[in-house]
Parts: C-alpha cells; structure tokens; sequence
C-alpha cells in the first residue's frame, strides 16, 4: 500500500519506499513541495493522467566529476569545436524538445504539461538551470536540472537532434559548472558510458546532508 501525501509539506521516511523505489503518491507540484522533495533525495516522475508519483530509489545513479568518460572519438568531437554552449539561453527550447523528442524504446514522454509549467517556474525562480547547444544559431542539444545551491545538480532530462551534442552538454556540466556530485537519479546505459554509478541510497543521502 502506497503512502498518500496532504497538504503537508511531509514524506514519509525513504524506507517505506517500495522495491522500484516509490515512496509516495499524490500532492503537488509547487515550488515549495519540489524544492523540499529535491533537498531530501526525492523527485517525482510520472505519466500523462497518473497521480504524482515521488520516488527514492534503493540505488541512485550519480557521477563524480573526477570519473568522468570522455571517449578518444569524444574528445575529437570536442576538439573540432563545430558547436556553441550557453546556460540558461533558453530554458523553454530545451524542455519542449525534452518533453517532445522521440526516443527509442520509450512510449510518450514523463514531462506533462503540469511538469513542464512546474519547473519553468523553479527556473525562473533560480532553482533550475539549462545547458544549450548550438549549431549556426539553431538549438541541437540540450539538458535540464535542479541546482539548489549546495554543490549538487540533479540532472532531469536531456535531448540531442545531432550525433555526440546531448554527450556535449554534460561533458561540458560536469567539467565547466563546478559541481561537486551529478545526481543521474536511476540507471541508464548512455550516463555510464560517461562514468556515472550507481551507489547506496543511504550513502546518496548522507552525501546530500553534508552538502
């Protein structure tokens, strides 16, 4: 049985989080409950027509700057330079390819148009940042997440429409922004290709206290 938030600004402890690593359902998406979920290690991710779902996975998928991959075939990419980099240029193009993108194996899109409104709100607020990449002025990749000021960025999507931009863009977040931890969230393929891991919840949660 799954907890259901009110309208306190609570969650239940991480332990009560199920095996796929749900913790709680239902709430919403104000500043205040995201910013407070995002503090304690949680986040949600859910479907169009599905209640809030928040999650504390057992594992968290993280990257150390100083185990960051760059490939030999990477790095000539960023030799040849053919690619301009801005933060914060334009937020709005990068979630709504975010949120519209095809991806393979993936039937529709977890950003909702009331996740799109939330965190264009917690951008304009400070509390999320962007990083666009460009060719001849047109938007070609592009990530999003939450910076909460302690050293931590909790990555939450990211979008490529040209080969190796998407691996640009967070090469470029985790060797120029000064990040201490890169929080991935859950396991991918193409985040470990770059050196993300997966740790203990308990030591993610200890690390994020400290920060």
């Amino acid at each position: 049985m799954y907890y259901w938030i009110g309208e306190e600004l609570e969650f239940p402890a991480h332990e009560f989080a199920s095996e796929d690593g749900v913790l709680a359902l239902g709430g919403d998406l104000s500043v205040e409950r995201l910013v407070f979920a995002y503090r304690n290690g949680i986040f949600p991710w859910f479907n169009e027509g599905e209640p809030i779902v928040w999650y504390s996975p057992l594992e968290r998928m993280v990257l150390y700057p100083d185990e960051l991959k760059v490939s030999k075939s990477m790095r000539q990419v960023l030799r040849k330079g053919d690619f301009q980099i801005t933060k914060n240029r334009d937020f709005e193009g990068v979630i709504s390819n975010c949120k519209t993108i095809v991806r393979k194996d993936q039937d529709g899109t977890w950003i909702t148009e009331d996740m799109k409104a939330a965190y264009t709100t917690l951008h304009e607020k400070g509390f999320v940042k962007s990083i666009e990449v460009w060719k001849n002025e047109t938007l070609v990749a592009g990530l999003y997440g939450v910076d909460l000021g302690n050293g931590i960025f909790c990555g939450e999507s990211m979008f490529s429409k040209a080969s190796n931009m998407s691996k640009v863009a967070f090469i470029y977040l985790v060797k120029e922004c000064g990040y201490q931890l890169i929080d991935c969230q859950v396991y991918n393929d193409h985040l470990a290709s770059l050196g993300a891991r997966e740790i203990p919840r308990e030591q993610f949660l200890k690390y994020l206290k400290g920060a």
